[in-house]
């Protein structure tokens, strides 16, 4: 059995996209599933015609869907001119080739749709190294099954065949990109501790800001630091991390970083390419973990966070809620439902301002432990320590008296270290942090 939904877009590459439900797998998921498959074709361009929902036992090996079903469909493309179809699955290449004759056009899986909006949306040489890496990735494991045909005219001793001999070629072609690959982005995986390292030894908070792909963490981030990064209603709009720096009411020297949005069925290879942004995470010092409040399927896209969260080490750090677009009803309802569930939240509208005053407060709050207040008396032959707190420091009170200033300060681990000879208290404090 299977449903047909059809829709129309006149302007664009006609897509048709097709999911299966097998035996005990609940239909509404892969509707859901389905759904974003859809949001994903459009934001790689194109027009969603239609959606086939097939439901049968098991997967079939020859064509994934099997023979009669594909007729089938294959008959509906004809008359409607289809262009492109995809499936909501990974499929092998056999599938795919088997698929693709016919139905007599190209035939894509989620993974390749993915990669291809990424290609579309890599704008910094990092996130271009990270794409390709998942694409060789993607096509190494599959390189077998794209030369059976000529794997049959190998022979003995001195009878090597050329399917042999292309597929042992292409399979060290690609393990020699993967491996540039590779180095080029351990490359920058050390540019960026370096980084880090710096903004640790001045004393910056580093917050991440974390969330499923189209839940507004670029339109957040532009609220919250006045900068213009490019946010739109699509998934993936924004795929290069992007870092601004953001005063909190508390003049702490913040550090906020957008990165890449999660989405269900994210493949795993994509996650491991990825490694080099996703460190952001990792290192920071907060993840804010933005959630459109207004989907109605805002409890399994936390779910899907968490997962790749998890997966890359970073669900144990500290954790800000913020539920999104409640300038919208369904948005506000939930929003009221998801913060008793997750106390340390706030409810905020990115598009329109409301309730950025609290989360601003709430960030305040969430990152005070990493900072000690500390009595100083410093010698004021001690320039390069007093800029240093100028620059790196809250300076609460200061007052000169004759060769030394007299300050109350709020500093970080590091600075703190550096203070503790010209502390007045007898036991300073220490960062919670």
């Amino acid at each position: 059995m299977s449903e047909l939904y059809e829709m129309k877009n006149d302007d664009a590459e006609t897509v048709l996209l097709i999911g299966v439900v097998l035996r005990n797998e609940e239909e509404w998921k892969v509707k859901d599933t389905m759904d974003e498959l859809a949001q994903l074709a459009e934001s790689a361009g194109a027009a969603v015609t239609g959606r086939f929902i097939v439901r049968q036992q098991k997967i079939k090996a020859g064509h994934y869907i099997g023979t009669g079903k594909a007729a089938e469909i294959a008959d509906w493309i004809k008359e409607n001119r289809v262009s492109m179809v995809v499936f909501d699955d990974d499929l092998t290449p056999a599938q795919g080739r088997n698929l693709q004759e016919v139905f007599e056009t190209r035939v894509l899986d989620r993974t390749q749709l993915i990669l291809d909006i990424f290609a579309q949306r890599a704008q910094t040489k990092e996130g271009c190294l990270q794409v390709e890496l998942a694409q060789h990735q993607y096509l190494l494991p599959r390189l077998r099954n794209m030369w059976t045909h000529l794997e049959r005219q190998k022979g003995g001793i001195g009878l090597r065949g050329p399917g042999e001999t292309q597929l042992e070629m292409d399979r060290r072609r690609l393990d020699d990109l993967v491996r540039t690959l590779k180095r080029d982005l351990a490359l920058v995986r050390t540019r960026r501790t370096e980084q880090r390292r710096g903004r640790r030894r001045h004393g910056w908070a580093l917050v991440s800001i974390v969330g499923y792909t189209n839940a507004g963490k670029s339109t957040l981030l532009n609220r919250l630091s006045g900068a213009e990064i490019y946010a739109e209603n699509q998934l993936f709009a924004t795929l290069d991390p992007t870092t601004r720096q953001v005063e909190l009411p508390n003049h702490e020297p913040t550090l906020m970083t957008d990165t890449v949005g999660f989405i269900q069925k994210l493949p795993h290879h994509l996650v491991d390419s990825f490694k080099a942004t996703l460190e952001e995470v990792v290192e920071a010092d907060l993840l804010v973990h933005v959630i459109d409040a207004s989907h109605p399927q805002v409890d399994i896209q936390i779910e899907a966070v968490h997962k790749v969260l998890d997966e890359i080490g970073g669900l144990d750090k500290p954790m800000l809620y913020v539920f999104n677009k409640i300038d919208l009803e369904r948005g506000r309802n939930a929003a009221k439902r998801l913060m008793r569930q997750f106390p340390k939240s706030v409810a905020v509208s990115a598009q329109d301002g409301e309730n950025i005053d609290i989360l601003f407060d709430e960030l305040a709050d969430c990152l005070k432990g990493r900072k000690v207040e500390m009595k100083l008396s410093v010698p004021l032959s001690e320039g390069k320590l007093l800029a240093t707190l100028q620059k790196n420091a809250s300076i609460l009170e200061q007052e000169y008296e004759g060769a030394n200033a007299d300050l109350l300060v709020r500093v970080s681990a590091q600075l703190a270290a550096q203070c503790r000879p010209f502390s007045t208290e007898e036991e300073p404090p220490e960062p919670e942090w």
